[in-house]
């Protein structure tokens, strides 16, 4: 029976962080690099991911960055030849990217329903496949896809392209944890609730203080916990899917939301 220590321990493993500069995806990479994981952040926003990296390193972990559209396939396989390059392998993918701008339906173009699909769906499909080749190689790996509650039920009007990704990003996960099962790569999912994020705060640009007022008293209503979620929290529940302290889970969800679910 291994000590505690040595499950939650990650020193020699590799991880991807998509989308890890800020947010829900800097609170996973700290977590992942205090384990001891050297991590690779990949993130649109590159300024913020060098910060991101360096204010790791500065603790003596080990961090880098590189600029990645997850949408785009070149993209991708660039990321995970650059994590090859630089740290020789890739042993856990966090794919947290995404992006949730508030339209209804019938406003909804096109285009917009395809870019909400593409950076959060089909990227998840192109980082598994160039990420599982990679994890077969060497024996095993770690997936952990971070969907949301609205993968489960839907938290608002506006949101149909979101909850239709993240329906979809939690069959994929399923699936593919069946398929890479015997390849010992195993796939989990995690599902966060209200996070205190800049992206979330950015839902709320224009709003009156009136607005924002009644809109967080609502918001908190549905969540028995009274509060919003940290980032950390959600960091903290992808360590342990990334260590051996789930050895026995592969095609679940795990949800994270103060029990907004249970209202």
């Amino acid at each position: 029976m291994k000590q505690l220590q040595e499950l939650l321990n990650l020193s020699g493993k590799v991880a991807i962080v998509t989308g890890g500069a800020k947010g829900i995806g800097q609170g996973i990479a700290y977590r992942l690099a205090e384990a001891g994981a050297k991590v690779l952040i990949a993130d649109m926003d590159e300024a913020t991911g060098q910060k991101t990296a360096a204010e790791l390193t500065s603790k003596g972990w080990t961090a880098d960055t590189i600029k990645t559209d997850v949408s785009s396939e070149a993209d991708v396989e660039s990321m995970i030849a650059t994590c090859q390059q630089k740290f020789g392998t890739v042993d856990i993918l966090v794919n947290n990217a995404g992006i949730y701008p508030p339209v209804p339906v019938a406003q909804m173009t096109e285009e917009q329903f395809e870019k909400v699909m593409h950076v959060n769906l089909r990227s998840v499909f192109l980082t598994t496949k160039y990420a599982a080749e990679i994890m077969k190689q060497k024996g095993g790996g770690k997936i952990i896809n971070i969907t949301s509650i609205d993968a489960l039920h839907p938290s608002m009007v506006g949101l149909a392209h979101y909850d239709a990704s993240k329906h979809g990003m939690w069959g994929f996960t399923k699936n593919s944890a069946l398929e890479l099962a015997e390849h010992n790569i195993w796939v989990n999912a995690v599902a966060p609730g209200g996070i205190a994020t800049p992206g979330v705060a950015a839902m709320s640009q224009g709003a009156s203080a009136e607005q924002m007022a009644a809109q967080t008293k609502a918001f908190m209503a549905k969540i028995p916990m009274h509060r919003m979620g940290e980032p950390d929290e959600i960091g903290m529940v992808a360590l342990f899917l990334a260590s051996d302290m789930s050895s026995y889970m592969t095609g679940e969800q795990i949800v994270v939301d103060g029990g907004a679910l249970l209202s």
